[in-house]
């Protein structure tokens, strides 16, 4: 089993900055790629940022030049850093991996989501 769990959400004023972070545990054998998606009500879970093998995939246009996500592969992590928070960015936060379990065995987890509330 592998388990994904966030941290760092919370309430924040416009402008302020947050650092979310996910970590997986249990059998894993490799990680391809760790993302950040969030959902606010009333709207679909959007993709905000990726990375895999190092590498930034992709940033969502609405945190481009102020979010920016990193990981620890040796510790199976991975982190979000979000400066300049707007209201609009206020949604539950999920962390989401594409993890080999074993040999044959890969698949996308999901984190339970952690909240970030952007408001004066």
């Amino acid at each position: 089993q592998v388990q994904l769990v966030e941290s760092g959400g919370g309430l924040v004023q416009p402008g302020g900055s947050l650092r979310l972070s996910c970590a997986a545990s249990g059998t894993i054998l490799s990680v391809y790629a760790m993302r950040w998606y969030r959902q606010a009500p009333g709207k679909q879970r959007e993709l905000v940022a990726g990375i895999s093998g190092g590498v930034v995939a992709d940033y969502a246009d609405s945190v481009k030049g102020r979010f920016a996500i990193s990981t620890d592969n040796a510790e199976n992590t991975v982190a979000l850093q979000m400066n300049t928070l707007k209201p609009e960015d206020t949604a539950v936060y999920y962390c989401n991996a594409d993890i080999q379990t074993v040999p044959g065995a890969r698949g996308q987890y999901w984190g339970r989501g952690t909240q970030v509330t952007v408001s004066s």
